[in-house]
């Protein structure tokens, strides 16, 4: 059994990336892995690409991610951590696949309509074929399992839709290409809100360093952010249902739960009646303890690029051994003569 996922490479990473989609690879690391099985976890820089960009900010954005990963737990020798662009094979298999998805299925696309907007005749191609690529990433690998969100089932559905129609027409049913793999919903991930909105995502473009909590931020920083975190003036319930129209208040409680690893329940049980002024230092105290381990790694390998190249370089490699037979078997298919 295999496990394949990808991230974007985002640079300035936050509490919102840590608990919405870091952890839940640490975990499923430690458990697959544990039982004989495996993880390819890779860095989706082809991805970045179908929408403007700052070169520059995607290399540096690619290392900071590698280094948060390995900061978080992921470990390059359980798990191959790689970044698209060292496979060419992702690129390659796309292409060979774009022979099966049919324009009707990628205009169905919730995510292309939403990214392309109304101004869909400026949108790039790479946008709009961008789901065919998703699709390559794990069929290259014959993934049996992809976590996927809500906004990435539909993506999954067309990757083994591609998967069924290539077989089905190219390769016997006893001996199929590739193999369709199973959605793996993972644990509900927190969702990390502004500290300045509670009705907005925490997010690295907000022009307000104080809204997050950066990976990077010490003690004090962390400390400094949370005292000015918006809230309201009256004390934290002792109920969830006492969380409903306070927005702000839910974040911080929900953000305290889950760095403790306990419901929000149980938060409210122990500060239910208590004023922020006591629950603020608290959280604080544990978001420190939690994250300055994580911080203190990231730190040390961010400044260290030739150690994070070589994370990818040996990733990548171990990725290619593993491409190849599929992508043979796809070219062959096709009918392709390869030397």
């Amino acid at each position: 059994m295999r496990i394949v996922s990808g991230i974007q490479p985002t640079g300035n990473l936050h509490l919102g990336n840590y608990l919405g989609a870091i952890r839940n690879w640490v975990a499923m690391q430690d458990e697959w892995t544990a039982q004989g099985h495996e993880c390819l976890y890779f860095l989706a820089d082809l991805h970045a690409i179908s929408m403007p960009h700052d070169p520059a900010a995607l290399t540096a954005g690619t290392r900071e991610m590698v280094a948060a990963l390995v900061a978080c737990g992921i470990d390059p020798n359980r798990s191959i951590l790689f970044n698209q662009t060292q496979v060419p094979a992702h690129a390659e298999l796309q292409w060979l696949l774009t022979g099966t998805a049919r324009m009707g299925w990628l205009n169905r696309m919730t995510q292309w309509k939403d990214k392309a907007g109304k101004n869909r005749e400026g949108a790039s191609v790479a946008l709009f074929t961008y789901p065919v690529l998703q699709a390559a990433d794990v069929l290259l690998y014959q993934a049996t399992h992809v976590p996927v969100g809500e906004d990435q089932k539909q993506h999954l559905e067309l990757a083994r839709d591609i998967a069924q129609k290539f077989n089905n027409d190219f390769a016997s049913e006893d001996a199929p290409v590739f193999t369709q793999p199973e959605a793996i919903i993972p644990p509900e991930a927190a969702r990390i809100m502004s500290l300045r909105d509670g009705s907005a995502k925490m997010s690295k473009s907000d022009p307000s360093d104080m809204s997050r909590i950066n990976l990077t931020d010490d003690a004090d920083a962390i400390m400094q952010k949370v005292r000015k975190a918006k809230t309201d003036p009256e004390p934290l319930p002792g109920e969830l249902d006492g969380l409903k129209e306070r927005p702000e208040a839910a974040n911080l409680v929900g953000i305290y739960a889950a760095m403790a690893g306990i419901c929000q329940a149980d938060v409210l049980a122990q500060f239910g009646g208590q004023g922020f002024g006591a629950f603020k230092p608290a959280l604080g105290e544990l978001l420190v303890e939690k994250l300055a381990p994580i911080t203190a790694r990231y730190r040390d390998l961010r400044s260290d690029t030739a150690a994070l190249d070589a994370i990818l370089a040996d990733g990548a490699a171990r990725a290619r051994t593993l491409a190849a037979p599929t992508l043979a078997r796809a070219y062959a298919a096709l009918g392709l003569l390869r030397g």
